[in-house]
Formats: structure tokens, sequence, C-alpha cells
């Protein structure tokens, strides 16, 4: 998908399809929530980009493997099995969030797999919970699939910058709360953090972390963007430099967001390395003001210092 000419993604088009899709996404990785063992900073949780659409993975449930996926090239919701069973449904213009959970867990009853979940979003200005919600039934095909375009093109440039780092670092995984895509690398030390923070939040950022990803927006950032942070956030974040010109830090009540715009980069004349300099640039304003030992973190495949300083030339 490296290769692609990328498909815009306005806002203003696609917001309703984005929520819907957004709500379906919680309920499969809440499916996945349940049926899978803990896993440090929650990846256990995670849904994951294949060759046609987004999955859960393996699951297990008594004595049964079993997997969910999105196909987002046939535009459906497909339940396998290790005992072969196949079955799925329509993902289409109509299907309401309500609609979308009962098929959901009528395709895991039918093979004795059906598990109880949170039924309400997460994270969402939106209270109404999964079974009655009617409202939000919209699904374009078309943004569906621009967006799934753009996540498989970010996924290729986050997964080569992931190479360039030889300490402890995520998979590059889509969080279904925030429907971003994210990679995140680790220093190794231990994060200080308030007895009071919630229980989420405390695994999540149990150590120090500078991460990276790419979502389709929210109500204070409309569209589409790169991103990047670094927790906790060290003195002078926001002092350093970010690269190419057309990136920016937020200052946001939780903390300093460094962003580029999607459109930046999908207009660019080599988008591939318009995206890597600004990951590099980020990075490197968390690490050294974080006080990380970058030599020691970088790996063999890391480009050499002449290659990076090209980077920041652009």
């Amino acid at each position: 998908m490296t290769d692609l000419t990328l498909p815009a993604l306005p806002s203003s088009e696609w917001k309703r399809t984005k929520l819907t899709l957004h709500l379906y996404a919680q309920i499969v990785g809440k499916i996945k929530l349940a049926t899978t063992p803990p896993r440090n900073h929650w990846w256990n949780i995670a849904l994951h980009l294949d060759a046609r659409g987004l999955t859960t993975g393996p699951l297990t449930l008594d004595g049964t493997t079993f997997d969910l996926n999105f196909d987002f090239l046939d535009h459906r919701l497909i339940l396998r099995t290790d005992a072969g069973a196949i079955s799925g449904f329509a993902l289409e213009e109509g299907l309401s969030v309500a609609a979308f959970d009962a098929n959901v867990h009528e395709l895991l009853r039918e093979q004795d797999l059906d598990v109880k979940i949170g039924e309400q979003p997460y994270g969402l200005p939106i209270a109404t919970p999964f079974p009655t919600d009617e409202e939000h039934a919209n699904y374009q095909r078309e943004y569906v699939e621009r967006f799934w375009h753009a996540l498989g093109w970010a996924y290729g440039v986050l997964d080569e910058f992931s190479g360039w780092f030889c300490g402890k670092q995520s998979p590059v995984h889509l969080f279904w709360h925030g429907l971003d895509l994210a990679h995140t690398r680790f220093s190794g030390r231990r994060a200080p953090l308030p007895d009071s923070v919630d229980a989420v939040t405390r695994e999540a950022y149990s150590h120090e972390v500078i991460s990276f990803g790419f979502w389709p927006g929210d109500d204070g950032i409309p569209e589409a963007s790169f991103y990047s942070y670094t927790a906790p956030e060290p003195p002078g974040l926001r002092d350093h430099v970010l690269h190419p010109a057309d990136a920016r830090w937020l200052e946001r009540p939780n903390g300093s967001l460094a962003l580029l715009p999607y459109d930046v980069v999908r207009t660019a004349a080599d988008p591939r390395t318009h995206l890597l300099a600004f990951l590099q640039s980020a990075y490197e304003a968390g690490v050294e003001t974080a006080g990380w030992d970058a030599d020691d973190l970088a790996s063999s495949a890391c480009p050499p210092p002449s290659e990076l300083q090209q980077l920041r030339l652009r």
C-alpha cells in the first residue's frame, strides 16, 4: 500500500460515517477485551491491520479459537473459527450501531462464543448504549475505503520508522477507543504517576513513552492528522522545532501534541519522506528534553546522521 495515491479525507464529507465506524470498532474491540488475557499497556485490546481491513487476531474462548474481521473490500464483518465455521453480515448504509451490535452477538451465539461486554461507548461524547443506538447508521463505502487505504499507507511508514529503534516498543496497531493507528517507544524507565490516576491511564503510562500515530480527527481537531507526544511531558518540549515546516505544536489540557495534517502529507511531492521527517523530529524533541540515551536506543537499521540531517532540511 506504500505506493498508492493517498486519498482525500475531508471531515465535512465523512464525519458521520467515521463516527459510526468508530462505534462499530469499539464493539468488536470490547469483545477482544473480554476474550484476551491482560498485556502491558493494553496491547491485548488493540485491533490490527491485515490485507483486507482490520482484525482482532486470534481470540480464544472455552477452547475455541476465533477471530473477527472488518473486510473493507467486500464490506462485511466476518467471524471465523478453528473448526472451519465462517459467517458474517454486510456493512452498509443504514446499518445502525444497535443492529451491528445485535448482529455481532448473534454470530457469536451461533458458535457458542458470545461474551458480555460493556455496552456503551468509551471516550466519546455519546452516552447512548450500543443496543439502543439507532441514530448512528451512516456507512459510505467510498470513505471507509479511503480511510482504510490511508491506514495501510500510514502503517507502512510507521512500521519502517519502528525499525530505527532497538528499545522496547509497541507494534503498529489500532486502538479502538480513539480509532487511531499508534506506535510507541519506551525509554525503559518507570514514569511517576499520581495516586489519583485512573487504572486505564496507570497501565498505559506506567513507563516513559514517546508515541506516534495517525488518526482521523475528533471534535477538537476535525481533520485527519499525524501526531506525536512525549509522556510524561518534559520541560521545554514545545521549544523544539518540528519538521517539516507545516508541523506544529498544539497545547492541550492533557499535554502537548505535535501535529502534521494528513492533507499536507497527502499532497507532498514525497509523502513518505515528509512523514518520516515529522516522526524523527518529534522523536528527537522528546529524546533530548526527556534525557533518553538516543545513541543506545538507535538500531542498526537507523539511517546514519547524514541522512537524518537531510530529514531536518525538509
